[in-house]
């Protein structure tokens, strides 16, 4: 039974609706693997309950206008539609918001940076970092618990996800509780997945065709974006070893040399080395349909736009800034070549990339927004 009481935001459910001791039963699609989760974390049902929550909480801005979704919509899977986040105080960032689908399976976040491994780690950045501000957290964190413990659902939450705690509202809680609710969202329920478990008509003629395109040594495609989450970076349990890889695609050559604009060189804006030089995670492709626009900063529009650049083995900018010859670079990955798609075998892709749209996670309630009744 669940009781329900009023509170600043509509109705208060309480969270003893599930055990506090209640572990995690993971809701697997047919043919994933389980995600690899820290020994410090472990999931529960009450903490990814409690992540959901502080996942849609505005509370959590400096400005508190904005939440972790405000950039990361379900609609979206995950994502948002600017071509560069906005953050709370209108900031306008370097890179575009990242899709989360199957973020659990993800062994190096961001867009470009080897170093971050951990989601719990990550949640840090959008909260506290200040290039560029993101929700803008900032000398805030005192100020931030107290916001959330004037919030009566939280009382609660809290003792479930952390029970026996002397104080169970705390940043390093609030953290895990989020890259809790992040390792739920998995999706895998495509027509695509249909199809490959043995429905034939789940997806078009046109889609099975580009299937057989995107894993052809014509384009390559699968290079980067290979495997159950159509990605080159990827750990799970069992898995023998972890999968990060980083590519140059050949979006910009302004010098000639394979230069980006700053201060989006990829890897290279980390490590220092000139060999990493624009180089970035092939993003899955699962939902890719939903996602536009693509590249690490938005710069192209359509998933036909994005064949177009692949196609062509690099980008051509031929007036501005940014001006170059991407197909030229001598820094992108060996994989890019000039693919001579016809016109038919460029829709035969998009049908296909369209097939990996999983509908059911896009509005899957057990990822939507709880406190949406009260606001």
């Amino acid at each position: 039974m669940v009781s329900v009481a009023a509170g600043r935001h509509g109705p208060v459910v309480a969270a003893a609706a599930q055990p506090p001791s209640e572990v995690y039963r993971w809701q697997l699609p047919p043919g994933f693997p389980e995600p690899v989760v820290p020994a410090d974390n472990p999931m529960s049902t009450a903490k990814v309950a409690l992540g959901r929550h502080l996942f849609y909480d505005t509370r959590l801005s400096g400005t508190g206008t904005f939440s972790c979704a405000s950039c990361h919509e379900q609609t979206r899977a995950f994502a948002d539609a600017l071509p560069r986040a906005v953050g709370s105080t209108g900031e306008v960032h370097p890179r575009g918001s990242m899709s989360l689908a199957n973020v659990a399976y993800s062994p190096a976040l961001t867009w470009a940076n080897p170093l971050m491994t951990s989601l719990e780690k990550q949640a840090l950045v959008p909260m506290f970092g200040e290039d560029p501000v993101e929700l803008g957290l900032s000398g805030q964190e005192q100020a931030l618990l107290e916001r959330v413990r004037g919030e009566p659902r939280y009382r609660a939450l809290f003792a479930a996800a952390f029970p026996g705690q002397r104080e169970p509202v705390s940043l390093d809680h609030i953290v895990k509780a989020i890259a809790s609710f992040q390792r739920t969202l998995i999706s895998g329920r495509s027509p695509y997945d249909a199809y490959k478990q043995g429905q034939r008509t789940a997806i078009t003629a046109a889609a099975r065709r580009g299937e057989a395109l995107f894993f052809s040594e014509k384009t390559e495609c699968f290079h980067c974006h290979g495997g159950f989450n159509f990605t080159g970076t990827v750990n799970y349990v069992g898995k023998g070893f972890v999968e990060v890889e980083f590519h140059n695609t050949g979006l910009y050559n302004i010098d000639g040399q394979g230069a980006y604009p700053a201060p989006n060189t990829g890897v290279h804006a980390v490590s220092n080395d000139p060999l990493d030089m624009g180089k970035f995670k092939a993003p899955t492709l699962r939902n890719v349909a939903v996602t536009a626009p693509y590249m690490h900063d938005g710069s192209v529009a359509t998933l036909e736009a994005a064949i177009e650049h692949y196609n062509a083995g690099g980008r051509t900018l031929a007036a501005g800034p940014h001006a170059g010859v991407g197909a030229a670079s001598p820094l992108k990955s060996e994989f890019l070549k000039p693919m001579e798609l016809t016109t038919q075998e460029k829709r035969d892709l998009v049908a296909f990339l369209r097939s990996l749209t999983d509908s059911t996670f896009l509005r899957d309630p057990r990822f939507s927004n709880p406190w949406r009744a009260s606001r």
